[in-house]
């Protein structure tokens, strides 16, 4: 009992040290996007306008994400399913679990996908809007 609230405690107060300290990396290192025609980049937009990411604002594997949003010029909305008990609820509805980041991907049909696993939404991102 005690080992499990040293670790949790632990875990928490590593999280708060590393939390600013990846912010402030994220800050300083955000990749420049992809300049595209203002009509290229109206057909993408329209085209990420029922994309949705549900991250937490800390969590290295989602700045990773929102790393490849900014890269490609994205216009994702990026919800913190962290702070917004409603967004975390609308996660583990969908999805089945507070596990982030994810991608909430709705198609021109109304068929809503939930994309978990930073590395497959990286490589979902690229193969689609690249």
């Amino acid at each position: 009992m005690i080992v499990k609230w040293f670790i949790r405690l632990f875990f928490r107060t590593l999280r708060r040290i590393l939390g600013p300290i990846l912010l402030l990396n994220e800050k300083l290192n955000t990749p420049k996007g992809i300049v595209r025609s203002p009509e290229a980049q109206q057909v993408i937009d329209e085209a990420t306008r029922n994309i949705v990411l549900y991250q937490f604002r800390t969590c290295p594997f989602c700045i990773k994400v929102r790393f490849a949003i900014k890269r490609l010029s994205l216009n994702i909305e990026v919800r913190d399913a962290q702070k917004d008990q409603g967004h975390r609820a609308e996660l583990v509805a969908g999805s089945g679990q507070a596990k982030v980041p994810c991608l909430r991907i709705t198609d021109e049909n109304g068929n809503v996908r939930w994309m978990t696993e930073s590395a497959v939404i990286v490589n979902y991102l690229d193969e689609r809007f690249a």
